[in-house]
């Protein structure tokens, strides 16, 4: 297939534009807007395939998204182009009103335009995949888990510029007729992640001898989710998901925060310890919890398991282990991000 994918150079766009190329042989338009976190680094391996076509656009543009839809005349796309860090959402909601909200709006009026000029199998094996978060549903209690039933309750500017993405792209398939599907995913972690995320934070900030800052006491709990799993999930989806259907994608994989880190840091200890011969979790440090903190994340994914037969293949370890050994083995990745503007530092402290 002629795949258009958006958001192609940030963590998860990057690994599924690999599998989409490498893996099933498709042809992908990749568009990304270059922002802080979009690395064509990530994509090094496949920046000379003849199946890879980049280029650098901003989902907001209904001019450059509409000529691109024109050129390219895509099968599927999937959009996956976000701002997605809740903390830099609490210092900066502009940006994700404005990529999230209104590049949602472009790049399905665009899909929608070029839909329906589209006839016979063209027009029959069209979809748009709309990549989301578990986040639009709020917070969980110690029990229970989001089902694609469960009712939406953001509560960071990140999470309720992604429900109300949703919300359009649900809306253009009711009311246009656009052939829509929903995806909404836990917590990515792997290879090429921005270097703001508790993981890669961790990581670094253990390599480096920092402290490693844990939120509160660490007793928020996410579903952990490997980014080559969810890669696969999002190609099933688009091959075999239902058109109007929503799928929760998770990990199987629940952890408290603190014993994630505290994870990460036996990893270290085990793969690259410490030449004093101290402990990584000798760093770890308490700091103010982030405002709004939702207290829990997990996944009910029966509906992809049972319908589509899509199951994680990273257990509650392997995963970890692959991604520390990753940032290990892939230091000139990293440093040539934080010798730029970015330096590890906190975000997301205003109340």
């Amino acid at each position: 297939m002629k795949i258009l994918v958006t958001g192609g150079a940030g963590f998860i766009g990057s690994n599924l534009v690999r599998i989409l190329v490498t893996t099933y042989g498709h042809e992908v338009l990749n568009i990304d807007a270059l922002t802080y976190a979009g690395n064509l680094n990530s994509l090094s391996d496949v920046e000379c395939n003849s199946a890879h076509h980049f280029v650098r656009a901003d989902i907001c543009d209904p001019i450059a998204i509409g000529k691109l839809f024109a050129e390219f005349a895509p099968d599927w796309v999937m959009h996956l182009a976000a701002e997605s860090h809740v903390d830099r959402s609490i210092d900066g909601p502009g940006a994700f009103i404005q990529t999230n909200i209104t590049g949602t709006f472009t790049l399905l009026q665009a899909a929608r335009a070029h839909y329906e000029k589209l006839t016979g199998s063209a027009r029959d094996r069209f979809r748009f995949l709309h990549v989301s978060t578990d986040e639009v549903y709020g917070s969980l209690g110690p029990t229970g888990f989001f089902t694609e039933e469960t009712p939406y309750d953001p509560h960071s500017p990140y999470s309720a510029s992604k429900a109300a993405s949703d919300h359009l792209a649900r809306a253009w398939a009711d009311t246009y007729g656009l052939p829509v599907l929903v995806t909404n995913c836990s917590n990515n972690y792997g290879p090429f992640q921005f270097p703001e995320k508790l993981i890669p934070v961790v990581i670094l900030k253990a390599l480096r001898g920092d402290p490693i800052p844990v939120y509160g006491k660490g007793e928020n709990i996410r579903d952990w989710l490997y980014v080559g799993d969810h890669a696969e999930a999002l190609h099933t989806v688009i091959v075999k998901g239902r058109i109007g259907q929503t799928y929760n994608i998770g990990g199987n994989n629940e952890r408290q925060n603190i014993d994630l880190v505290r994870l990460l840091c036996g990893l270290l200890d085990e793969l690259r310890p410490r030449a004093d011969g101290k402990f990584y979790a000798d760093q770890i440090t308490f700091v103010k919890d982030r405002p709004g903190h939702d207290l829990r994340y997990a996944i009910d994914a029966t509906k992809i398991k049972n319908e589509l037969g899509w199951t994680p293949k990273q257990d509650h370890t392997s995963g970890f282990r692959k991604t520390v050994q990753w940032y290990l083995d892939n230091d000139a990745w990293t440093s040539a991000i934080l010798n730029g503007s970015y330096k590890l530092e906190r975000l997301g402290t205003q109340a």
